[in-house]
């Protein structure tokens, strides 16, 4: 497993080794043992799987507040996705600050994403299929969103987005109180 920084030190692209074969290939997604020998000592309690038909569709971006707040492992299981995470730990030192990172079926990355972050994407190709692992069950008292054009995030994108009415109804950034503080060396 490949593990690089992104700018923001805590969220990090975890790449798996591909073993190809004449059927395909054979990928390690994750290991809680190797993880903790690279200082990632995570456990995860809930997998998520979404697929998003057009491209263009943007969810987020969304949270869990604490005391349910959530980590999250992200990978594209089918198609492509523009990964999104914005720092919103009150105190850190990337405190508003986000990092968008290409996820596809095809490169294989992952988005390690810890607790305090805001998380979106955007599809990239039709069909595109998201696998998540989340540290947190879903609680429905504990989630939120933020407007997803209201971060100064460059999406990289002109044509039209699809947004569900939730997603579209979120309050902008700038309305918005952040629920997390920063701990350091908590990620």
């Amino acid at each position: 497993m490949d593990i690089a920084q992104t700018a923001i030190p805590d969220v990090l692209i975890l790449t798996p080794r591909r073993f190809p074969d004449g059927r395909g290939f054979f990928s390690e997604s994750w290991n809680a043992r190797r993880m903790a020998e690279a200082g990632l000592d995570i456990a995860f309690v809930q997998d998520n799987h979404s697929l998003s038909e057009q491209a263009g569709t943007v969810r987020g971006l969304h949270y869990q507040a604490p005391p349910h707040a959530q980590g999250k492992l992200v990978r594209c299981g089918r198609g492509a996705l523009l990964d999104v995470a914005v720092d919103m730990r009150r105190g850190s030192p990337t405190y508003g600050r986000w990092v968008a990172e290409e996820l596809s079926f095809e490169n294989g990355r992952q988005l390690w994403i810890p607790e305090g972050f805001l998380h979106g994407f955007l599809t990239l190709e039709p069909m595109t299929e998201i696998i998540y692992k989340c540290t947190d069950f879903y609680s429905p008292e504990s989630e939120g969103a933020v407007l997803w054009s209201s971060c100064g995030i460059d999406w990289n994108h002109a044509g039209e987005v699809f947004l569900s009415d939730k997603d579209a109804a979120a309050p902008p950034l700038a309305e918005w109180q952040s629920p997390f503080a920063y701990a350091e060396g908590a990620a």
